[in-house]
Order: structure tokens, then C-alpha cells, then sequence
């Protein structure tokens, strides 16, 4: 395909797009849709990831490729095998995955995507998916140091929540971490325990453990990873220590295994004051 039939230019100083699809109206059409978004500068297009690739490596630096959006079914190099190509760039691209298949959604949030879309597009919900890049960029761009009032130590910025893909009756919801209560392993599943009820997802427990420790998730037993501002007690039981999530006769006890107590003791010790109610619990430690 000759160079120009790649790029199609709307508005100079807007993001530079790469749409990868192997099927040309279906990429005729993202790629109209994207022009059609006036944060989007540059669109270029590529029919597989062999051309997707050259176009990456011929322009490195700050003239690169902002977004990809890219199919997952192509092939030769498919869509989620180019994307773990991409993750392994110095500064890789975001990435959002546009399929007619819902069934690997759990794959892509693995990998690191910044959305997943089903075909047939919606400009709405492609708005969305520009609107997670930009959040991606501008989260990713070191921050210059602020002001802070002399004897006041800094606030560490709140981390972004995230959104987990769950598949469910052929559909794909999207769970916000903000309102998962806890976790609960189940092989090499886990289980996210929310508000609206539970939802299985193909992540190891580990794997959560790592990634939301900064949001506030602790483990406390090796099937369990809870998130710490919702623990509202920390008690003796007959068989050891167990915790209460939130408040009322409903709320959820679950056990701490011995190897945790100690480093939950601490950590809840150490947290500062907070009101009792729905989003400042201050647990008692019995």
C-alpha cells in the first residue's frame, strides 16, 4: 500500500492514530470514525501487523504513533501477539483492541489495553476510548513538582482506577476497581466481590496483589485480597482473626490467616483517624 493511502490528516496538532485491521471496509470505517473525532489529528492505516510494525519504526521519538487501534483476528502476527510486540518498545503505544469477538477481552486487559470494542463501532463509545488515552498520556507524563506549604508533607496523587473486563452471558461488562470489596482466589480464577454482587475473572490473585497495592488492596489470607479503607473491624474469633467489610447485619467477615495478622495489625494501627461511615471506616482492633 503507497504511503499516502496511509495517512489521512484532519487536525495538525491532534493525536496520530494507527488503525491495524486486515478487513479494508471494516478499516475504511474506523478510520472515518476516528477522523470524525476532533482530538484526532492523524490516521494512519495498515492491513497487518508487518505493516503496522514499519510504520511504528519510521516514526520514533515525539512525531510517533500516539494510539493503536487494532483488530484482534488477523493473520499472520495477530492483534494480541503485535500488542505484546508493542509492550516491549521503550515507550510503547497505548493500545485499543477492536473485534467482532468478545471472548478474549480477559486477554487484553492482561496485556495492558486501554480499551476493548466490539464491532460494530459506536462514535460513542469510540469517543471513550480517546478519552482513556488521553487520561493514559497525560497520567504517564512526569508531573512538575508542586508547591507544598512549609511543616506539610505532600500528597501522594490518588492512582487512576481501573476498569476490568468480565465476560458474562456473551457480554462483556466493565467493573470499576472502585467498587470491588474484596477478592477471592479460586484457582487460578479470582473472584471480585462488588457492590452490584460477583464477577469471575481469569487474573491470579498474585497478580491483583501486585497491581493494586497502590489503590489500597491488602492480602490477609491466601484466598483473599480486601480492599483496606472498607475493613470496619479487626477481631478474635474461635478460630483466629477475622475482618468486617462495611457496615450493617450483611457485611462480609472474612478470615485472616495467621501469616497476615501481625502486618494487618500495622497497617491498620498506622492508618490516621477517620470518621466512621460508608467511606472513612476506622476499624476496631479487638
Amino acid at each position: 500500500m503507497p504511503e499516502e493511502a496511509l495517512v489521512s490528516t484532519q487536525v495538525s496538532d491532534g493525536l496520530t492514530v494507527l488503525a491495524v485491521d486486515d478487513e479494508e471496509p471494516a478499516l475504511q470505517e474506523l478510520a472515518h470514525l476516528l477522523n470524525e473525532d476532533h482530538r484526532v489529528g492523524t490516521v494512519l492505516t495498515a492491513p497487518d501487523a508487518t505493516e503496522a510494525l514499519r510504520i511504528l519504526g519510521s516514526r520514533p521519538g515525539e512525531s510517533g504513533v500516539d494510539v493503536v487501534f487494532l483488530d484482534i483476528r488477523m493473520p499472520g502476527l495477530d492483534g494480541l501477539e503485535l500488542a505484546r510486540v508493542l509492550s516491549a518498545m521503550a515507550s510503547p503505544p497505548p493500545v485499543v483492541f477492536v473485534t467482532a469477538h468478545d471472548d478474549r477481552a480477559v486477554d487484553a486487559y492482561e496485556i495492558g489495553a486501554v480499551d476493548y470494542l466490539l464491532k460494530p463501532l459506536r462514535s460513542e463509545r469510540l469517543a471513550g476510548s480517546i478519552d482513556r488515552t488521553l487520561a493514559t498520556r497525560a497520567q504517564s507524563r512526569p508531573m512538575p513538582p508542586q508547591p507544598v506549604p512549609h511543616g506539610q508533607p505532600a500528597r501522594p496523587e490518588p492512582p487512576e482506577d481501573e476498569v476490568i473486563p468480565v465476560e458474562l452471558a456473551g457480554t462483556t461488562k466493565l467493573v470499576p476497581r472502585s467498587t470491588v470489596r474484596f477478592v477471592e482466589a479460586q484457582g487460578d480464577y479470582a473472584r471480585l466481590h462488588t457492590t452490584e454482587g460477583g464477577h469471575l475473572v481469569r487474573i491470579p490473585l498474585s497478580v491483583l496483589e501486585e497491581r493494586w497495592r497502590e489503590a489500597g488492596f491488602v492480602r490477609i489470607h491466601r484466598a483473599y485480597l480486601v480492599s483496606l479503607p472498607l475493613i470496619t473491624e479487626l477481631r478474635l474469633s474461635g478460630s483466629g482473626y477475622v475482618v468486617r467489610i462495611g457496615h450493617g447485619p450483611g457485611a462480609p467477615e472474612l478470615p485472616v490467616s495467621r501469616r497476615h495478622t501481625a502486618a494487618l495489625k500495622r497497617i491498620l494501627r498506622g492508618r490516621p483517624p477517620r470518621e466512621e461511615g460508608p467511606t472513612g471506616p476506622l476499624a476496631r482492633i479487638r
